[in-house]
């Protein structure tokens, strides 16, 4: 499954050939800069999006080395930042300490798109990419970030009635960061179904049936 390109973008650069790479060089073309305006997200729709994600990926690197890390966040409206935690010591920490900058995706999934035509077979789906510096919180910040990435995910569990107040000890055994977004690129696609070729017989309507993307992870 892809997601199909056409053979030039709506600024007539080759997408067949791989000497056309060259064009997407960050000094002529900025890392958030959509290649397809009819799928880009509004900055209003990015927002909702990284307010209602459940898991970010942050991509952060060991000089050559790239990783990316799942992880629970919440996303900060007022300091426009991503917040998210890990231990004191490990690999985000030590990758962010060497290279402060860093890139997150959170995306959410509706329903398969079958088509007859392989190369059209795709996913509802919407997108945010998300390029910016990270950094380790004081200790003033923490425990006030803590308590809203509880209040993210568990809203009608309280600190001192359902779980223990964050303590000092707790403060000490965790790292807690924020990427302050320098930009995004939000992306999506939720056409009610793919394109069909002409070409080939067209799908039954059986195939349009079962296509919840949930649905189907359950089925696993």
């Amino acid at each position: 499954m892809k997601d199909t390109e056409s053979r030039t973008d709506a600024e007539g650069a080759p997408t067949a050939d791989l000497g056309a790479n060259a064009f997407y060089g960050l000094e002529q073309r900025p890392p958030n800069r959509q290649r397809r305006p009819q799928n880009v997200l509004p900055d209003e729709q990015i927002r909702a999006l990284l307010g209602r994600g459940l898991v970010a990926h942050v991509a952060t690197r060991w000089d050559e080395q790239p990783f990316v890390t799942p992880t629970s966040y919440y996303y900060d409206r007022t300091a426009h930042a991503i917040v998210f935690h890990s231990n004191v010591v490990g690999r985000i920490r030590a990758n962010s300490e060497r290279h402060p900058q860093v890139s997150l995706e959170v995306s959410e999934f509706g329903n398969f798109l079958p088509s007859n035509d392989p190369l059209e077979v795709s996913v509802q789906y919407r997108s945010v990419v998300a390029f910016g510096r990270v950094r380790v919180l004081n200790t003033d910040d923490v425990r006030k970030a803590l308590y809203a990435l509880l209040q993210k995910y568990l809203p009608d569990m309280r600190a001192g009635r359902e779980y223990r107040e964050i303590s000092d000890q707790d403060l000490r055994r965790t790292s807690v960061y924020a990427v302050d977004i320098n930009h995004w690129s939000g992306k999506e696609n939720w056409a009610a179904r793919a394109e069909q070729t002409d070409g080939y017989p067209l799908l039954d309507e059986r195939w349009f049936t079962f296509t919840n993307f949930l649905e189907w992870q359950k089925s696993w």
